[in-house]
């Protein structure tokens, strides 16, 4: 009996130590700013890192390869013609998953619509007008399909002057890296966003909920800021794309559209979406596809969506002069209250 008595003792000294032993969760948050947007990351962990290094170092492998603005990455020495470039291990997933979410948009979401974007000038005030001879030099270099991965991680493209461009799906990408170096490091809680676009896992262990992000409402024509909706973000990630912003207003009728080209006829043409929220398993996924549904419009991405298993939408669209929104199911089901 007193031999149980002191195993009993010795278990209870054992636990004692090991709980205080056991290293516990710290909250963590980074900010900074990154790819020409700011980034917010929260997370637990039980080590005590350098925790800006490891992002910084993603983001400098990110802009080596894809970044469009540096004149020695990858992708801008591809498009000026080099091709000797031996893209990395990013660029290829990037490439592939690309190729993908082309063939299953009917090819709406195209990365090489850039020659035509900077030709219209999107993001002014005012649309340039282009010609017909220029709209139809223009669209001989669009196509994503003429476009190959070689063997020997070779990009292979149809015209010296085709432009490649990973500006709609590289950021929710970067993204997928991130929360992919947290899980390295034993992080099982987080959210990421960078940019808007958001990837999350776990729980807010501070308030021990799911975490929860707001959508946007994009009819403030001040330009303020107001939530929509709000949702719980449970193992997914979120990407939402549209320029509603800078919606124009049609003379006639007073109806509010965007505008966005469409790659298989180079013009560029009304929206009735003004935003497009879109859940997928990685955010590359979800950014690529919101940037897509944008260009098909309501009816062809609806068609789309019925045949994506993994992803869900959100779409805001204007009909009539009035706002609609058009959600999938499950996509309704992430929807709370504040």
């Amino acid at each position: 009996m007193n031999n149980f008595k002191y195993l009993l003792v010795g278990l209870a000294i054992f636990n004692f130590i090991s709980c205080q032993n056991k290293p516990s969760l710290q909250s963590e948050y980074v900010e900074g700013n990154a790819l020409g947007t700011s980034y917010h990351i929260n997370f637990y962990s039980e080590k005590s890192e350098n925790w800006e290094q490891g992002f910084d170092s993603i983001f400098e492998v990110v802009n080596k390869s894809m970044s469009t603005y540096l004149p020695n990455s990858d992708i801008s020495k591809i498009n000026k013609g080099n091709k000797d470039v031996e893209v990395d291990q990013m660029f290829r997933e990037v490439f592939n998953l690309s190729k993908e979410i082309y063939a299953n948009t009917d090819g709406y979401f195209d990365p090489t619509v850039g020659n035509l974007v900077n030709a219209y000038g999107f993001g002014a005030e005012e649309l340039n007008e282009l010609t017909e001879k220029d709209l139809d030099s223009l669209v001989s270099l669009v196509g994503f399909k003429d476009f190959y991965l070689t063997e020997e991680n070779h990009i292979q493209k149809p015209h010296k002057n085709s432009y490649l461009e990973f500006n709609a799906i590289a950021k929710g990408y970067t993204v997928d890296r991130l929360a992919v170096y947290l899980e390295s490091q034993g992080v099982e809680n987080y959210l990421v966003e960078l940019g808007g676009e958001l990837r999350a896992k776990g729980i807010n262990l501070t308030k021990d909920k799911s975490w929860k992000v707001g959508l946007d409402d994009p009819y403030q024509e001040d330009g303020t800021r107001e939530i929509i909706a709000i949702l719980e973000l449970k193992d997914r990630a979120l990407a939402t794309s549209g320029n509603y912003r800078k919606f124009r207003v049609d003379s006639v009728t007073g109806q509010k559209f965007v505008h966005t080209i469409n790659p298989k006829t180079g013009k560029a043409e009304r929206s009735n979406i003004l935003s497009a929220s879109v859940l997928a398993e990685t955010c590359a996924e979800a950014d690529a596809y919101a940037t897509g549904f944008m260009a098909m419009g309501l009816e062809k991405s609806k068609k789309v969506l019925q045949n994506l298993d993994r992803v869900e939408a959100y779409l805001i669209y204007t009909e009539n002069d009035s706002t609609k929104i058009f959600t999938t199911p499950k996509f309704n089901e992430s929807l709370v209250e504040d």
